[in-house]
């Protein structure tokens, strides 16, 4: 799963259109692009759970952007994503110098600019994001986030690279010469950072906003299987081997066609991912959702019945591929029309 949905998002054609000069997409292009980018493989999610993930994922975007210690760590903080991401396919030559080619045309594009260029692209961010006040448990836990939304912006930590620890006042005279001194107490405790961030394609970022937020043992309040368990234990228990890793294969070599194995009496198939603690909950979720954000995904399945083969390859037949018209005024259209490509 993780294979497919990261090779079709660092596709060559797909980057080469992220990166032409542009204006911002709206929200429903940008909605529809992750739409499709979460689809990209066999896994399947209904509405409520597609809508959880986006507001995720938005809300974690959003306070990364915001915590950013300098406008340029915005940098450091897409290079924390794609280490991250390397990490994932790093059995996978082939999608792994995807991911490198993405990374070297990121440091030659946006590397050179200046201080100035990359506080109008956090602005510009921050600005599309503003009126996004998702609540997520993880933020609200760990107190990065009021119950309203709003991030909190810490008064302590290390300073950004390049300035000083506050509470010293310098005054200059109209020569420019320091003439008097005064210290000041601050409410927080700053420290200076112990070194610049790597902007290289291998290296220390040092900035750990990008990082895996689930990364940290903490208490987890959900029931799983009448207990509760901290994220360490679950990481010990992953080490066990898996007595359905037998299964897991067949299901593969099943998906692949290269298996025929009788399918048992009721039993449900497809992959199946819920974000909801219950079944309950993800249906009460799809129940109080707007109408007009309703999106509709259409499922095809392949399996090795020559009748259904046949109509799948009918139906394969009849699909044309158009061509994007130049002249719409639509944002997004070019980059959707593409990804229906891939």
């Amino acid at each position: 799963v993780m294979n497919d949905i990261i090779s079709t998002m660092f596709n060559q054609k797909f980057m080469e259109e992220l990166f032409k000069p542009q204006d911002l997409y709206s929200k429903k292009a940008l909605r529809t692009v992750y739409d499709r980018l979460a689809h990209a493989s066999i896994m399947r999610l209904n509405q409520a759970s597609m809508d959880k993930l986006y507001d995720l994922m938005t809300m974690a975007f959003k306070y990364q952007v915001l915590l950013c210690p300098r406008p340029r760590d915005i940098l450091l903080v897409t290079f924390n994503h794609l280490d991250a991401i390397k990490d994932f396919i790093s059995d996978s030559l082939g999608i792994l110098n995807q991911v490198d080619e993405t990374f070297r045309r990121l440091i030659e594009t946006y590397t050179c600019l200046s201080d100035g260029e990359f506080q109008l692209i956090r602005q510009t961010l921050l600005i599309f994001f503003q009126d996004m006040h998702i609540r997520v448990s993880l933020f609200l836990k760990d107190k990065v986030q009021n119950s309203n939304g709003h991030f909190v912006l810490p008064i302590s930590g290390p300073v950004p690279w390049g300035t000083e620890v506050p509470g010293l006042i310098r005054i200059f005279n109209h020569k420019g010469v320091e003439v008097k001194r005064a210290e000041f107490t601050t409410a927080g405790n700053y420290v200076t950072p112990q070194r610049e961030g790597s902007f290289e394609l291998y290296g220390d970022r040092v900035l750990k906003l990008g990082t895996n937020m689930y990364s940290v043992s903490r208490p987890v309040e959900t029931h799983m299987s009448g207990s509760s368990k901290t994220l360490a234990s679950q990481a010990k228990e992953n080490i066990a081997p898996n007595p359905f890793a037998k299964e897991e294969l067949n299901f593969l070599a099943r998906l692949l066609g290269g298996l025929d194995i009788q399918k048992p009496a009721g039993g449900e198939t497809g992959f199946r991912l819920n974000l909801f603690t219950s079944d309950e909950e993800e249906e009460h979720a799809a129940q109080t959702r707007p109408e007009e954000l309703s999106y509709k995904i259409i499922n095809i399945e392949a399996t090795q019945e020559p009748g259904r083969r046949a109509e799948l390859s009918r139906i394969l037949g009849e699909l044309e591929v158009e061509e994007p018209r130049p002249g719409s005024a639509e944002k997004g259209e070019d980059l959707l029309a593409l990804m229906d490509g891939l």
